[in-house]
């Protein structure tokens, strides 16, 4: 009887129960306004993870991360979960989150050899995406070393040499491609060694590939572009060193035609002592004499140079300190005379500062000074540069001879002249 009447009253209770649920509206469903947003917060239909997993926001995707990140699981299956995370980041173009799941991944230490290879091939994808090409060679590298017919670290490693895109349906599930129709997809990180111009390491990526697969296309056609970068390069690089080998031989002539003549060159940065006498101070400028004595400081760039008769141009410089004004000879062959230049520079056509009309080529003085000694000596116009270059107390400056240039008898003269010893050539 009893029964009977606990089985009545759960009766009642349930039809009651039904009565409210036909009369009242559910409260937590979703509205026609926001049911796609409210969809979205749904792991199984989310079109892309947020960036930050609030609980209270997210929860079922709360839920999912404590479980994937358990560290009460054995490490291969929380380094599968980790993959898993890592590859679906990769999918949504993530790739920093990518690399971040597949090293927290990798530092679960499976002990997985095939898993670990490719986390490590997964993270060298990504690496190449986000530009790290140095990092997904590195990866690759990796990979190899654990299991060296994996494939798809070879082709990775080594598909610099193809700059094609990598195909989508290969990245939209990598850790499940077969190992040949990866080959594809594996150009992406091929690029990261073209960025690195690494070609001789490229063949003997594909050599290995070829001893595991010595019939597939992909390998082959790799080989052979990567081995023409290499002999490209070398190409480059033996002529290169030829230019660069015959530049220095040229150098080395013009020191020696220098060096011949006895002609000094001041080196920057270096001064003449002295207490050395004019033997000691020629012989050690002699002594210092390199290519660095050779760089003009003119703003032109000229640099004296050796013809094919054997003959040094120089480029010199004229001072004129009565009127703070210069001119420029780019190449001042040794064998002339100064007043070969002179009498261009000062010809029919004057310069517009000579106001006076004193610079005529006949009443030119011209003289080079000794500033430690504080000694001008005169050069006479119809002096070869050769003999002015030549003098015991001459030394070029920065790859410049410079000569002032006076007017005779004029006041400015013997100004410039006061208190300073004077000799001749």
């Amino acid at each position: 009887m009893a029964s009977t009447e606990m089985h009545s009253d759960s009766d009642d209770d349930m039809d009651e129960f039904m009565d409210r649920f036909k009369s009242e509206r559910y409260k937590n469903a979703f509205s026609e306004n926001n049911w796609e947003e409210e969809f979205n917060k749904v792991p199984m239909f989310m079109k892309s993870a947020p960036e930050e997993i609030d609980p209270q926001k997210y929860p079922e995707l709360a839920c999912l991360q404590s479980i994937i990140h358990d560290e009460d699981r054995p490490p291969e299956e929380q380094a599968k979960s980790l993959k898993d995370e890592g590859n679906a980041f990769f999918k949504e173009k993530n790739y920093k989150k990518a690399v971040v799941s597949y090293t927290a991944a990798l530092k679960k230490k499976c002990g997985d050899q095939e898993l670990t290879a490719v986390l490590l091939t997964n993270r060298a994808a990504s690496h190449f995406y986000l530009g790290n090409m140095r990092s997904a060679l590195n990866d690759a590298a990796s990979a190899k070393k654990i299991k060296p017919d994996h494939l798809k670290a070879l082709i990775r490693g080594l598909y610099y040499t193809q700059l094609q895109p990598p195909h989508t349906h290969c990245t939209e599930n990598m850790s499940k491609c077969h190992t040949y129709g990866y080959i594809v997809h594996a150009s992406a990180g091929a690029q990261c060694c073209m960025e690195l111009r690494n070609f001789s390491e490229a063949v003997q990526w594909c050599d290995e590939g070829l001893k595991a697969n010595p019939t597939d296309k992909k390998l082959r056609e790799l080989r052979a572009a990567a081995d023409k970068h290499k002999r490209a390069a070398e190409r480059d690089s033996r002529r290169a060193k030829a230019k660069e080998k015959k530049v220095y031989g040229e150098k080395e002539a013009l020191l020696g035609a220098i060096k011949d003549r006895g002609i000094k060159l001041l080196q920057p940065g270096r001064t003449r002592s002295d207490s050395e006498d004019e033997d000691e101070s020629s012989s050690a400028a002699m002594a210092q004499l390199s290519l660095d004595g050779l760089s003009s400081q003119e703003v032109t760039g000229a640099q004296v140079f050796l013809d094919q008769q054997g003959s040094l141009h120089w480029p010199v410089l004229f001072l004129y300190p009565e009127h703070q004004q210069s001119d420029f000879i780019s190449a001042f062959c040794e064998n002339h005379c100064f007043i070969d230049h002179l009498a261009v520079m000062f010809g029919e056509e004057l310069p517009p500062w000579d106001t006076d009309r004193k610079y005529q080529p006949q009443n030119l003085q011209l003289y080079f000074e000794d500033e430690e000694k504080e000694t001008l000596f005169q050069v006479h116009p119809d002096t070869p540069l050769l003999k002015a270059l030549q003098h015991t107390r001459f030394f070029v400056k920065g790859g410049t001879p410079s000569f002032i240039v006076l007017v005779k008898g004029s006041s400015f003269l013997k100004q410039f002249l006061s208190g300073k010893e004077v000799q001749g050539l």
